[in-house]
């Protein structure tokens, strides 16, 4: 069974918690942060989740006004059980629907070759680099896609 592909809700925050903290360790958001994030929700946040009556995996888009063509993809992740299932490609779709016109951004880590892979798949294109980014010196790899005309 396919998630559905929703707008993520306040009684969602403890499960985003659990779900960032099971893909991110150490470099999880805090629920300080994702609250914050859901107090932006109407400003220029959007936060999208792939529900299986739980959580399989979610997306966070910073959305600027539209004056501004940029979109950020600042967080997405798919539950490790999850993963390799299409939960990540379902949720990016829906991400990038939500950015008709607009240049989008992700910055990922130079070894997690599976979500550098989707990302290519999907038509984003290397950048740019940011070396010993990450804590253990990794690169983090910024990526853009730009809906072709």
């Amino acid at each position: 069974m396919r998630p559905r592909i929703r707008p993520a809700r306040t009684e969602d925050l403890a499960e985003l918690v659990a779900l960032d903290a099971a893909c991110f360790g150490s470099e999880a958001w805090s629920e300080v942060a994702w609250a914050d994030e859901f107090d932006r929700l109407t400003q220029d946040r959007v936060v999208l989740v792939a529900d299986e009556g739980s959580l399989a995996g979610y997306v966070v888009l910073l959305v600027p006004p539209v004056a501004l063509d940029v979109v950020e993809v600042l967080r997405i992740a798919v539950a490790p059980a999850e993963r390799r299932t299409g939960v990540g490609g379902q949720l990016l779709t829906v991400a990038l629907d939500r950015c008709t016109g607009r240049t989008v951004l992700l910055e990922v880590a130079a070894g997690n070759e599976a979500a550098i892979g989707l990302y290519q798949d999907f038509g984003f294109v290397e950048i740019s680099r940011r070396s010993g980014y990450y804590a253990g010196g990794e690169d983090a790899v910024i990526m853009r896609w730009r809906e072709e005309s």
